[in-house]
């Protein structure tokens, strides 16, 4: 069994559908408890811009949940466009009358550098940049963070939480603490930039709002924490198997993301390798349950090897492009008559990290999702939960036993 998703829709037509299928039966979910809050959540931060003033995202189940369970059905949810009344004539399914007038269909002949626009024009064949943006637009992130709150309550209800921080914005780069607070989100989410480090957030306020007087837009990087996973997901024996490149695929396939990082990531790449690689020792009385009793002794790795989880937190890093929609357009060319003229401006955010994360979380949760159903998954919840405990078991009973043939002597940290 595997947790898959496709969303569907457009930036200004009438809504975004998000279909999800795999989730065993049982998994108790609701649009107002799991769905609608992570929706809000994606519309919040420092820097956006006037579509967040219209829309107020909430999620229709259609399909696939019965009395607040799941009931192992494909489910099928709904968010709607409150701005679809502003683009009713621009975005009809239906040809154009006679009577239409050509402003009113606001097509687009001006691209954009950084987006889109001008090579999905070459691509599909259309003349009308307008058919492109709709769909490649970041609104569509919308359906996939209502997506993601499915696989959050699943993993929930496994023992995996996540969140998500600002680490960067622009040149602003925020200390991180030397341990993350047991409820990320519920640390951060009550900040304008969802950081952890309240200076670095009054420099980076101070800079969307430099960017914003300049027309210009700012990028950054936000990071994702995942913890209670167990050693174990994922695989080193096949490319397309492996937990990281799945995890790097999932991030890079967000609008306007351009690297990804697990653990040091690049930093990795500047040190030695006694610097880089965690050393190992064991510990029965740490996560023995989690890990068998295996503990590294910091974690660059960033909770994989190989592919592979080692039950330390997984931390991933994800680099956002500034925004391709400036105030004060880049040159481009007219696709109608090839001149030189300047992009178009549609209406966009200064900076959009704090929703990015969010985002972000969505994915990893669906990537890691699919990667405890690869390893423990079942056709109800219960079948999963048994699944996963005599996995549970097993490594804290291997544990357990290494530890009373390794020595008769009590345990030392560090010994050799």
């Amino acid at each position: 069994m595997h947790f898959t998703f496709r969303t569907a829709g457009e930036s200004h037509g009438r809504g975004l559908v998000a279909l999800v299928e795999g989730v065993p039966a049982g998994l108790p979910l609701s649009s107002t408890g799991d769905i609608d809050p992570e929706l809000r959540r994606r519309q919040g931060g420092y820097g956006r811009g006037g579509r967040m003033q219209i829309e107020q995202d909430r999620a229709e189940l259609l399909s696939g949940v019965r009395l607040g369970e799941t009931i192992g059905a494909p489910i099928a949810m709904l968010v709607w466009n409150r701005d679809w009344d502003n683009w009713r004539i621009a975005m009809a399914t239906e040809a154009p009358s006679g009577d239409v007038a050509e402003a009113d269909l606001r097509r687009v002949h001006l691209p954009r550098p950084g987006h889109a626009d001008l090579v999905g024009v070459l691509k599909y064949g259309r003349e009308d940049a307008r058919d492109v943006l709709e769909r490649a637009s970041a609104r569509e992130t919308t359906a996939r963070v209502a997506a993601g709150g499915v696989a959050k309550r699943l993993l929930k209800e496994l023992g995996v939480t996540l969140g998500s921080h600002v680490v960067r914005l622009g040149e602003v780069v925020a200390a991180t603490p030397a341990a993350w607070p047991e409820d990320l989100n519920a640390a951060v989410d009550g900040s304008p930039l969802r950081t952890l480090d309240p200076e670095a957030e009054r420099r980076m306020i101070d800079a969307v709002d430099a960017a914003q007087e300049e027309g210009n837009t700012l990028g950054g990087v936000f990071e994702v924490v995942a913890q209670g996973l167990p050693a174990g997901l994922g695989s080193y024996v096949s490319w397309d198997r492996k937990l990281d490149g799945r995890l790097a695929g999932a991030l890079m396939s967000i609008q306007a993301m351009k690297g990804v990082e697990i653990g040091l990531g690049f930093e990795a790449a500047r040190r030695h390798g006694s610097e880089v690689h965690d050393e190992i020792e064991f510990d029965p009385d740490w996560s023995i349950r989690r890990t068998g009793g295996y503990k590294r002794l910091s974690n660059n790795a960033g909770g994989l090897e190989g592919g592979v989880t080692t039950g330390a937190p997984l931390v991933v890093r994800v680099a956002m492009k500034p925004l391709s929609t400036l105030m004060r357009p880049l040159r481009s060319v007219d696709l109608r008559t090839k001149e030189r003229a300047d992009a178009i401006r549609e209406r966009s955010d200064v900076a959009a990290l704090a929703a990015a994360g969010v985002v972000g979380e969505a994915m990893v949760a669906m990537v890691l999702a699919d990667a405890m159903l690869e390893k423990f998954g079942g056709d109800s919840l219960a079948e999963m939960r048994r699944n996963l405990d005599g996995y549970l078991d097993e490594l804290e009973r291997r544990g357990r036993e290494l530890r009373e043939k390794g020595d008769a002597a009590p345990y030392e940290s560090g010994a050799q």
